[in-house]
């Protein structure tokens, strides 16, 4: 028989007991955690003040990149801090602290800025790194908690990010510091994406993967001409028009006046509701049994507008006009394919 550890058993237990027994105080723990993050981060906007602003103004001048380094859990929220602002238009590049002083302290040039992220701005390796960006005449910026520390006595700036207790019970492990961290770079890239009036079209020329970038340049033009154009008269028969409908596959036909203007649209839904309705369908012609003035799309407006349509109408499929020229038909699955939905 398999010998069991005593200890083994002993530490099982106590799981098993800490299981049971402390639940509810781990769900009021992780309320607590959550109130006292809010508040910290409430109280930075008591923050943005001149060292915020001249922050701003320094990265606004650089030549350069803005260098964000840190240690330990800052490291983790300076890179986060570094996809943001390459994302809003300010280049940026992460080096970290400890490995600055073995080798990637040459990243660094002089027309870069540096932001360095500590709470205490007591830690060794920024004790050692600081004199050293000294040397190479970069600017220094200081994302600290203590305002008197050796980081930010050494400064250009001050990001000040106070935290009166962190949310661990024991006051140790990294939580408001870090929510205060995330929180005040994303108040500096949005600051600075105000400045250079970086649009939605910039986000786009940056963004063009995914479905996030294909929110911010795709647009109708590009999608609709991949389908034939399916049409009929309004004069045309049933036969005629669901022929027309089967062989374009888009369950769907504008009806046009013989000026071939758009004045109806005829679905699979139309074509069921008059199967419903009438035993002989011999007599009925495409304008009988369309929907008049339909929905209707300009081939330059962004694909997710018509996906926007769609929803708000219950419709998946709108027609593609110019003026009051019909041009085809934009249909769900497009933009489902594209990843829109």
């Amino acid at each position: 028989m398999e010998k069991t550890n005593g200890s083994s058993l002993e530490k099982a237990s106590k799981i098993r007991k800490s299981s049971t027994i402390t639940i509810t105080e781990g769900i009021k723990n992780a309320r607590r955690t959550l109130m006292i993050e809010a508040h910290t981060i409430q109280q930075l906007t008591n923050c943005l003040d001149a060292g915020f602003e001249k922050s701003i103004h320094i990265i606004e001048n650089m030549q350069g990149r803005v260098v964000v380094t840190g240690i330990g859990k800052s490291a983790l929220i300076g890179r986060k801090l570094v996809a943001t602002l390459n994302s809003t238009g300010t280049a940026a590049i992460f080096m970290h602290a400890a490995d600055a002083i073995h080798g990637d302290l040459g990243m660094i040039q002089p027309s870069d800025v540096v932001l360095c992220m500590s709470k205490s701005g007591e830690t060794p390796e920024i004790k050692v790194l600081v004199p050293l960006l000294k040397i190479r005449g970069s600017q220094l910026l200081a994302m600290v908690s203590n305002k008197n520390s050796y980081l930010a006595q050494q400064a250009d700036a001050i990001l000040h990010t106070p935290v009166e207790t962190e949310a661990d019970p024991n006051n140790l492990a990294p939580t408001a510091s870090t929510a205060a961290q995330l929180a005040m770079g994303d108040a500096l890239a949005m600051a600075l994406l105000t400045l250079r009036g970086f649009s939605s079209e910039d986000f786009a020329q940056i963004h063009p993967g995914g479905a996030l970038g294909k929110q911010l340049y795709l647009r109708v033009r590009d999608i609709y001409t991949q389908h034939e154009r399916p049409s009929v008269f309004a004069n045309a028969t049933i036969r005629e028009t669901i022929v027309e409908m089967t062989s374009k596959r888009l369950g769907c036909t504008a009806v046009l006046d013989t000026q071939e203007q758009l004045i109806g649209i005829i679905t699979d839904g139309d074509l069921r509701r008059m199967l419903a309705r009438d035993e002989d369908v011999s007599h009925l012609k495409a304008e009988d049994i369309m929907t008049p003035k339909p929905k209707t799309i300009a081939k330059d407006t962004l694909a997710v507008t018509a996906l926007e349509l769609m929803r708000r109408h219950s419709i998946t499929q709108l027609a593609v006009v110019e003026d009051v020229t019909y041009l085809g038909i934009i249909h769900l699955h497009d933009l489902l394919r594209e990843g829109l939905v």
